[in-house]
Order: C-alpha cells, then sequence, then structure tokens
C-alpha cells in the first residue's frame, strides 16, 4: 500500500553480510545518496543527483543494509506535517485524512507501512520524533555530535542530527549503532558513545530507574494524551522506576529561541541556491540581484521563503542582539536546567507531541500552530541531549508518542526505558 512515502524509489544493495544484512532501509530525501536524486523536498532541487554517499549512508551500505528509496518530507525540513513538500503531501497510514508528522513524515510512514524495515530522518526540532509519535513508531534523535551529518543537506547546523525510524526500540537502537561514531569529514562528531551497545540496552529494565517529569510539559497537552502519559507512567512505577516532577522554568522560552535560531542559521545555509550553483532556469533577465530573486521565488515554497525572510530579518543590523544573541542566551538557560533536572534524575519524561495527529491541511493555514506543536521536542535540541519517541497506546485510534529525554550520551538509558514502555503497551 502506498502512502506517498517516497519520492524517489531505488535499490541499493550493500554489503553482502553485517548486522543490517537483509534488512530494508529508506532514507530521508535531505541525506546524500550518490547516483540518487536527492531534493530536500524542493523544487529548488528537483534534479539534483548527489556525487557521493552520506556517511550514514556509506556505513549502513557496510552494514548490509538494502536502500529502498528516498522518503517525502517537508521541504527543507520546514515543517511538522510533510504538507510543505513540492511533491505533495503523504499520508498517515493509520489513517490517511492524517498527517504522518514531520518533517521526516515519508520515512515514518514507510516504517508504519511496512515498505521500509527501518528508515533515516534528520531531527532538527523534533522531526524524527514528531513523525515516529504520529505514525505509531519508534524514533531516536542522537545526541548532537553522535551521528555524523555529513552529507546532510544543511538547515540549522548548531541543531540537528540524523536518527533512526524503526516499528520497534530494539530495532531502531540496531541502526543507530551502525550509524553511529566519529567521523574525519564532520568536526562536530564525538568519539563518546560510538562502541556502545545500543540494541542490548532494550531489556525493558527500569527498577530503580529514576524518571523526572517536567510540569511544563505537561501543561496545555490534549487531554487524550496526557491521560495516556500517566497510564504509562503508572505502569513504570508498578515495575518499579521512581517519578518525581522536575521544573525547567527556561520552557516558556523555547519555541521562541529555537525559531528565532533554527530560521536565522536557514537564512545563511539556503543561501547558496541562487541559480547559478544549484537552482531551476527561469530564463530570468536583468542583473544578477534579479535573477537571484527569480530563481528562488520560483524554486522556493511559501513556509521556506517565511522562514529565510524571518531569520534575514533577525540577523540583521540593529536586530542580532535584540533577537539573535538573546535566543542564544535563552538556550543557554535552557541548557541549565536541563543539567539540573537530570542531575535528580537518570531521564526525563513527557508526551511527545501535545496533540493527536492534524487533520490534513488543518494547519496550513495557520503557521503558528504549527509551531507551537513542537513545543515538548524543541528544548532537547536547543540542549543537544539525546530523546527518543515510543508508542505508547492509542486515543481515539490514533498513535500517542511517550518521549523519554537523557543526559548527553546518555542513549542507552533512554533506550533501556522505551523498551519497558514498548512492552507494556
Amino acid at each position: 500500500m502506498s502512502h506517498d512515502a517516497f519520492i524517489t524509489e531505488e535499490t541499493i544493495h550493500g554489503a553482502d553480510d553485517g548486522p543490517l544484512a537483509g534488512r530494508t532501509v529508506a532514507i530521508k530525501d535531505n541525506i546524500s545518496t550518490a547516483g540518487v536524486r536527492t531534493t530536500c523536498g524542493s523544487e529548488m532541487l528537483t534534479d539534483y543527483v548527489p556525487p557521493y554517499d552520506a556517511t550514514v549512508v556509506e556505513r549502513l551500505k557496510s552494514a548490509g543494509a538494502t536502500l529502498v528509496g528516498k522518503t517525502n518530507m517537508d521541504e527543507f525540513g520546514m515543517g511538522t506535517t510533510t504538507e510543505t513538500s513540492a511533491f505533495g503531501p503523504t499520508t498517515n497510514p493509520v489513517d490517511e485524512d492524517r498527517v504522518p508528522g514531520g518533517s521526516s513524515g515519508g520515512s515514518a510512514a514507510a516504517v508504519a507501512a511496512g515498505e521500509a524495515d527501518a528508515a533515516l530522518g534528520s531531527d532538527t526540532g523534533g522531526s524524527v520524533r514528531c513523525p515516529a509519535a504520529f505514525c505509531g513508531v519508534v524514533g531516536i534523535k542522537p545526541t548532537y555530535g553522535l551521528v555524523s551529518r555529513y552529507g546532510l543537506v544543511a538547515y540549522a547546523n548548531s541543531l540537528e542530527q540524523i536518527g533512526p525510524l524503526a516499528p520497534t526500540v530494539e530495532e531502531a537502537a540496531e541502526v543507530l549503532e551502525v550509524i553511529a561514531g566519529p567521523d574525519d569529514r564532520d568536526a562536530t562528531t564525538r568519539a563518546e558513545g560510538a562502541d556502545a551497545n545500543y540494541a542490548s540496552a532494550a531489556d525493558g529494565e527500569v527498577d530503580g530507574l529514576s524518571i523526572g517529569v517536567p510540569t511544563e510539559l505537561i501543561e496545555g497537552a490534549d487531554d487524550r494524551v496526557v491521560d495516556r502519559f500517566h497510564e504509562t507512567i503508572a505502569d513504570l512505577e508498578t515495575r518499579g522506576a521512581e517519578t518525581h516532577e522536575v521544573s525547567l522554568p527556561s520552557i516558556e522560552r523555547a519555541v521562541q529561541a529555537y525559531y528565532v535560531i533554527a530560521m536565522s542559521e536557514a537564512s545563511s545555509n539556503l543561501a547558496r541556491f541562487d541559480g547559478v550553483r544549484y537552482g531551476p532556469d527561469t530564463d530570468a533577465e536583468g542583473n544578477w540581484n534579479e535573477s537571484f530573486a527569480a530563481v528562488r521565488e520560483a524554486g522556493f515554497g511559501d513556509e521556506v521563503k517565511r522562514r529565510i525572510l524571518l531569520g534575514t530579518y533577525a540577523l540583521s543590523a540593529g536586530y542580532h542582539d535584540k533577537y539573535y544573541a538573546k535566543a542564544q542566551d535563552a538556550r543557554a538557560w535552557l541548557k541549565q536546567d536541563f543539567d539540573e533536572a537530570l542531575s535528580d534524575a537518570d531521564v526525563l519524561a513527557s508526551p511527545t507531541m501535545p496533540v493527536l495527529p492534524f487533520e490534513l491541511g488543518e494547519s496550513l493555514d495557520d503557521p503558528l500552530q504549527m509551531y507551537l506543536a513542537d513545543a515538548n521536542t524543541v528544548p532537547v535540541n536547543l540542549a543537544n541531549l539525546p530523546a527518543i519517541s515510543v508508542p505508547a497506546g492509542r486515543a481515539d485510534g490514533l498513535p500517542v508518542g511517550f518521549q523519554l529525554i537523557g543526559p548527553a550520551f546518555g542513549e542507552r538509558a533512554i533506550i533501556r526505558a522505551a523498551s519497558a514502555v514498548e512492552s507494556s503497551v
């Protein structure tokens, strides 16, 4: 069954043996694949074919995985529904009248529909965890620096990480083991955590585990989501986990800080799409500035244009200190709050998304609604921490995601706790 999950379907076989031999893996269409079109869901790159593989693609091939296609996504990763793609929306396999989440919606839908054993997405502010929650699969956002970003088409460099999606916690952890580790081509990667056996942590043992529950990530969420969250917490307590409330006061500024930083970095990164190096041929006349504007007008969709404009404004003379510098201050404050909360807890827990999957078209006319839906996921990216979304049952027939956040390079802790959630559903 197709849910328009794929932009390009092309099978590439990896090594004959390896830990992922016989597994099919789909790749989000902002991750470079040599000889296979990589569009970022945009008219700007509709015919772009990279000459090289991203590091994560090289590692999947070496591990024996079979790559089965490039998955649909919000244009340049900008969206929460996979509806801003220039190639049309992907629908949710659970309910085709609803969105699969975004921006890695095609990857999550491919896994949920059984069209791939696993998939890669990229998570800048929740873009792996959101679609995992909406489609009822597992999604891991690794610690910043655990997985190489070489070959990932940049949106917001200081925030984004490539992460796996899979039907189960153990399967997602197995993919993470393969793609994790330092890379000479990405100076932000670190050796810490590279040799961890993540899959072995999926043993469901939570006896004595300390779980902090940030009150700010519960307030304002849909009652149906909150009910499933509390039922899951209660189950973990019966299995020996210890829970207590924690506070992250800076959370109230997280969404604002995130969008200032993300849009500012996007404005800088997307400046390269100028019609000379990349972009459609518009046959524009006039000087370079007029040609540049014509290419970007034709190549970018509305959401991308909106974010470039806002990011450029935030970085402009007279406004940099007023917006961008303050957003970075808020980011540092948030990181301190997380460090304090995690000094008294092994992991933190919250609903992944505060709402159930949107109906198709519901949020397109209200970008602010889409931005606010990221309230539970963007703080993790600002703090560069690892997080996982695991299915926690359903409400009114729709999937609900349970998010676990760990300290830097604490992937084994969140995988262990997530496997306990998985076994209780």
